[in-house]
Formats: structure tokens, sequence, C-alpha cells
């Protein structure tokens, strides 16, 4: 394993370029720029990230090969055909795989850059029980809010349900109510791209993840 020690000066004017671009042919020319600067940096993130989250007992890892989302975009469906994405991605999860439910995102890119511990798209029996656990047992969940705020994080309220999902009408508290309208539990950390250079990101993003474990152990617990 190589240790991470930061993306490299040009790992943003890189993704720059490349959007301006959008071209095989020049990121075919800049391979190379983008292996050392972003994609090989990258995995060495993830692999250093993955034996620090175990030492703290966080159940998460990756692999350098399998964790990273593609730079390229599947536009097969999708109205705008720019073959490249504007970032690059990871996740690291309970299994290793991106198939898994409770995981830690980071993404490095153009618009922002940020780190996420999440609950995505949950399949519907846990989005359910999700649901059910809110309404069914709310002290625990305020206490969840309550650990999360003290953490200096609140649950992302990214495309939630503008009214309540069928069987939780009964369900009339505010704090309850926006909670059950929630698609996904999530919080979020923004990264000032000026701080991905050096190691120091490795801590900062540990940190992170150890302010979020309330919301790791919340779903974890229900998920069984």
């Amino acid at each position: 394993m190589t240790a991470f020690n930061g993306f490299g000066q040009k790992a943003i004017p890189f993704l720059k370029a490349l959007d301006f671009h959008q071209s095989r042919e020049w990121f075919l020319e800049n391979r190379d720029l983008f292996e050392q600067e972003l994609r090989d940096p990258f995995g060495d993130l993830v692999e250093t990230l993955t034996e620090r989250f175990a030492a703290e007992g966080l159940g998460l890892r990756g692999d350098r090969k399998k964790s990273l989302f593609r730079i390229n975009r599947d536009v097969r469906f999708a109205k705008d055909k720019r073959p490249y994405n504007r970032h690059l991605s990871a996740i690291l999860s309970p299994d290793g795989t991106k198939m898994e439910q409770g995981v830690f995102f980071v993404h490095i890119g153009l618009e922002r850059c940020f780190a996420g511990i999440a609950w995505w798209q949950p399949e519907p029996a846990l989005l359910l029980a999700m649901r059910k656990a809110i309404s069914n047992r709310p002290a625990e969940f305020r206490a969840l809010i309550a650990a999360l705020k003290k953490n200096g994080l609140d649950l992302d309220t990214e495309d939630c349900m503008k009214r309540m999902p069928r069987g939780f009408e009964h369900v009339t508290e505010a704090d309850l109510v926006a909670a059950v309208r929630n698609r996904h539990f999530a919080v979020r950390h923004a990264i000032d791209p000026a701080g991905i250079h050096t190691a120091a990101l490795v801590d900062e993003l540990v940190d992170f993840t150890l302010r979020a474990k309330p919301l790791l152990d919340w779903g974890r617990e229900i998920q069984g």
C-alpha cells in the first residue's frame, strides 16, 4: 500500500481541461496526467482510509480498483452526451463493494469537493423499516439528531418527498414528518479544494466519519 500524500496540484486543472475538451482523443493524450494527479492518489486515499477506518472499528473498507467510479459517463439514456464527468469519486462500504448501504463517499470535483456518510436510495424494505423506526421510536431518532448536531452535522434534506408516504399519515410532529419524508439518510462534509493536496486530508475525513458514526450505528441497528 502507498500512503496517501495528497492529490496532485494539477488534479483540479485537469478536470477543468477535460470538461472543456470533452474529447476521447484529448483524454488519451493526457491519460498519464489523469493517473498521476488524480486516479492513483485517489487509490492511495481509499487504501489509507481503509486502514484508518479499520483501526477505528468503523466497518468501512475499499479497494483502489473496485471503489473508484469511472471518469467516463454512461450516456446511453442521457440527454447530456458529454463523455466525461466533472469529478472523480469513490465509495468505502461494509463489504468493500458499491452495492452495500451505510457507506462512506468522497467526491473531488469542479463544483465542489465533499465527503458523506449515507444510506442512499435504500431498498423499499429497508427504507420502510427506517421510517417505522422514526415513527415508532421517536426518542431514539431524536437522540440521533442531537448527537449529529453536537458533532456539527445535520441530515441531508435533498430529494425529500413533498407528501407523507402512505401509512404514515398519523405522524404529525414537524421534525418527524420531515424525517419520514426523506428518501435518503445522509450527512455531508464540505472539503476545501485547497486542502486536497496534503496527507492531512486523511485525518479530516477520519474525523468526519467518527462524527457521523451515530448515523451508521442507527442504520445498522435497523438493518440488523
